[in-house]
């Protein structure tokens, strides 16, 4: 899995951090191949995932700006590399506001020309954990630029990655 930084040892370290329990509810937003929807899956968990264009088992169509699932519906969201893609990122954190219950958890890691920190706090979520994960972007950025699998975005400006994990209490 390298769909995203760190690949499935980050994914693994997100969900330890949630605190989630295996048998809880997770969406997926921005599953793309779902590879990550295959892993909660594997762990015990009630995971399922929605993306633009879904390529994987239990990947769903969806636009996580605008989920079509109920208010508080959910234990756990976790998005890696798609807010950003979203075009909107405060409508994504607000979306996934709404989406969990009362002591859910987002798990979010992403590019970002902005701290996202107080994007997400905005939206009514704690922060309960946060780590700056900057140099393995570069260095996932750079083995894609690499490999020519790099999709540039053409924003000038400091280009971070962060991991956030967020309560709704």
């Amino acid at each position: 899995m390298r769909g995203h930084p760190g690949g499935e040892e980050n994914s693994r370290r997100m969900i330890a951090l949630s605190g989630l329990a295996p048998g809880a509810s997770i969406l997926d937003l921005g599953a793309g191949a779902g590879e990550t929807v295959a892993l909660l899956r594997a762990l015990g968990y009630e995971a399922g995932g929605i993306d633009l264009a879904p390529r994987g088992a239990h990947v769903k169509k969806g636009d996580l700006l605008r989920v079509q699932a109920e208010s508080g519906g959910y234990d756990g969201l976790i998005s890696q590399c798609a807010f950003y893609l979203s075009g909107d990122i405060p409508a994504a954190f607000r979306e996934a506001y709404r989406l969990l219950r009362p002591g859910g958890v987002l798990m979010y890691t992403d590019v970002c020309f902005a701290p996202a920190r107080p994007i997400a706090e905005a939206a009514g979520f704690e922060i309960r954990y946060y780590e700056d994960m900057s140099a393995l972007w570069r260095e996932y950025y750079i083995e894609a630029l690499w490999r020519g699998t790099a999709d540039c975005c053409g924003i000038k400006g400091r280009c971070g990655y962060e991991m956030l994990i967020c309560g709704k209490d």
